[in-house]
């Protein structure tokens, strides 16, 4: 046990990869860590999300600084092993609705805080990713260099090698979980949905974006504005794209097993719930975005939906994270954010710096839930 846990014990509610990361830094740090999820691991927002790794466009300095640490925390584990088919860095591709003013204005606000990117085109966009159609490239378009794209499934199962070796518990299939506490108002430990406790001297919710419904019955408001989203991979391609492509009808990225990993926003009014609180939709739907996909790449791949997934792909109200201990119950964190897959390996660093040594990172200053107290 590390001499400096003020905390020797958590429990990590949430099997995403924010939830996975922190428990491992945590049991890194010497603390005895219970990982609870409410159904599988990565079963949520982190086995539906294009997993982008990238701070483009527009956001505040802080938000930014911390997307490029959490670039930077993928970048040292992609060194250790550059052969891993589920971790890669070979750039992004962007064009906009409006191709002109949009992607113009994007690249001056890049380039104005040193962040890589280039204009390209048609004309040059071969040189970046021979399996891109030319012919559906705006111009200009955006290429960034440094940007990249993980399975969140595949390293959520790389990570749990090193969670069961350090001791971790896991409880799966919990159902929803609720947060005790003691008659001071401290978080003390959580119960399960069929009435089992577990007690721990800090707990941390990365429940994606339920997390603001696990915190309400504490008095804790989280403004949440999480929308349903769908990710669609196909069956195996040949000569599959190297880049992840964000364009205005589909984005798209290389997924293992030679597939490709799709999404937009488009069709989220396509998007239906029944009375068992199960997402489904038009199957013509999932075609149409398949067809958008074989738009934009080069040649006849004879795209097809292999499997989709739909839920809610978390964002905070106001758009930026929310990271930190609870004001109002000590002792209990919690993390709430958009860019999930970009933040998963610092933001759980950072929370378990937090949690074990009781000392707050400047990087979160910003993004602490009492920022939406009244």
């Amino acid at each position: 046990m590390s001499v400096e846990n003020v905390n020797n014990s958590a429990i990590v509610l949430g099997g995403g990869i924010i939830g996975v990361s922190s428990a491992v830094h945590l049991l890194r740090r010497g603390v005895d860590v219970t990982l609870v999820t409410d159904a599988a691991l990565a079963s949520g927002a982190s086995g539906r999300s294009l997993s982008w790794l990238n701070s483009a466009a527009d956001r505040t300095q802080e938000y930014h600084a911390i997307r490029m640490a959490g670039i930077d925390r993928y970048r040292t584990l992609f060194a250790q092993d550059p052969s891993r088919e589920w971790l890669r860095f070979d750039g992004g591709l962007y064009w906009g609705k409006d191709r002109q003013a949009e992607t113009q204005a994007r690249y001056a606000y890049e380039t104005a805080h040193g962040y890589a990117s280039q204009l390209t085109g048609p004309d040059t966009v071969g040189k970046i990713d021979s399996q891109v159609n030319a012919e559906a490239v705006g111009e200009p378009a955006l290429f960034n260099p440094g940007e990249g794209w993980v399975s969140l499934p595949h390293l959520v199962n790389f990570l749990l090698v090193e969670f069961h070796k350090l001791g971790g518990q896991l409880v799966e299939h919990a159902g929803q979980c609720s947060v005790l506490t003691d008659a001071s108002g401290k978080a003390t430990g959580i119960r399960t949905n069929n009435g089992e406790s577990f007690s721990a001297d800090a707990v941390l919710v990365a429940c994606g974006p339920q997390t603001p419904d696990v915190v309400a019955p504490l008095g804790v408001t989280i403004p949440n504005d999480s929308p349903l989203s769908m990710l669609v991979i196909t069956a195996p391609v040949e000569d599959n794209i190297k880049v992840v492509m964000n364009t205005p009808r589909v984005a798209l990225r290389p997924n293992p097993g030679k597939t490709l990993a799709l999404d937009h926003d488009w069709y989220e009014s396509s998007i239906t719930r029944d009375e068992q609180g199960n997402y489904t939709i038009p199957e013509a739907v999932v075609d149409e975005l398949v067809g958008e996909a074989a738009k934009v790449l080069a040649g006849d791949k004879g795209l097809k939906a292999a499997s989709w997934k739909i839920g809610l792909k978390p964002i905070p109200g106001d758009g930026n994270p929310v990271l930190g201990e609870l004001k109002s119950v000590p002792h209990c964190f919690v993390a709430f954010t958009h860019s999930g897959a970009t933040l998963g390996l610092i933001v759980g660093e950072l929370l378990a710096s937090e949690i074990a040594s009781g000392k707050k990172h400047p990087m979160l200053a910003t993004f602490r839930p009492e920022r939406f107290d009244v």
